[in-house]
């Protein structure tokens, strides 16, 4: 359940839901009590996924391998995110950085280069490299934001996460750098606000949206940042390998760009 709000608003979500969650650990004593996310996202020459995020695909998948900062030794999070209907379900698997190539041309990385021997993420390991594998999925794009994130106590079936500063940029390279060349502000100066749970509905979220008056809506940080981006102006970036930075910014406004800083 996503919404697009104001940061007043987010404000009020913050002191709603202290009520009933806990802090996300990352969060605490940080500015915003936020931490920076960075997702590399794959997809097909012809941006298959995109397309199917646009055309409102009721069953599809994204493929994006997050980071959260520039570290070489720090691991790398396989993801697959899957909507079937209305609902959503994702596959995560840690690897050392050492092991992204082998994933990218298809291949299961070196033990030693996988983090977990969990069953669960083994699994996510082997769907993640058949499907760059199968589709030749590769990097497209990069997408940054500060995330404030809410946790219920004792597990993680309730979650309500504020996410501000939502960037888009071309990455036809597996680089996993936290620096961004021409991003630009995909949401403005708005505010996603994410509802999520598993298992049983919180009632309280009613609560939540009701007072805060807000309406439910799509907000999909990767396909809505091409769509700013210039999904042409993606196309020449990937496809040379040059700087975003020589294509972009002779093509969008310069507003876009004083928003994403």
């Amino acid at each position: 359940m996503k919404y697009v709000v104001s940061e007043a608003a987010a404000l009020m979500a913050r002191d709603f839901v202290r009520a009933y969650l806990e802090l996300d650990e990352n969060g605490i004593s940080k500015e915003n009590l936020s931490y920076p996310v960075h997702s590399t996202y794959l997809d097909s020459d012809g941006l298959k996924l995109f397309h199917e995020t646009v055309n409102g695909n009721k069953n599809r998948y994204k493929l994006r391998i997050r980071f959260y900062d520039d570290d070489p030794n720090s691991p790398l999070f396989l993801e697959i995110k899957k909507r079937c209907d209305n609902s959503i379900f994702k596959q995560r698997c840690t690897i050392k950085r050492a092991g992204v190539a082998d994933v990218l041309e298809g291949r299961v990385p070196a033990q030693t280069n996988v983090l977990s021997r969990d069953p669960k993420q083994l699994r996510a390991l082997d769907d993640f490299t058949r499907l760059c594998l199968q589709h030749r999925f590769v990097p497209k794009g990069h997408v940054a934001y500060l995330r404030e994130a809410w946790i219920s106590a004792h597990d993680n079936s309730v979650r309500v996460t504020i996410d501000r500063a939502v960037r888009f940029d071309a990455e036809p390279r597996a680089r996993f750098s936290t620096k961004m060349n021409a991003p630009v502000s995909v949401f403005g100066n708005m505010v996603v606000l994410e509802l999520k749970f598993t298992g049983r509905f919180p009632m309280w979220f009613n609560e939540l949206v009701r007072s805060l008056n807000i309406m439910q809506r799509s907000a999909a940080k990767y396909a809505d940042g091409i769509t700013l981006f210039g999904e042409e102006n993606l196309r020449t970036v990937c496809r040379n390998r040059i700087s975003p930075m020589n294509i972009v910014k002779s093509n969008l406004p310069e507003a876009i760009f004083k928003e994403a800083v």
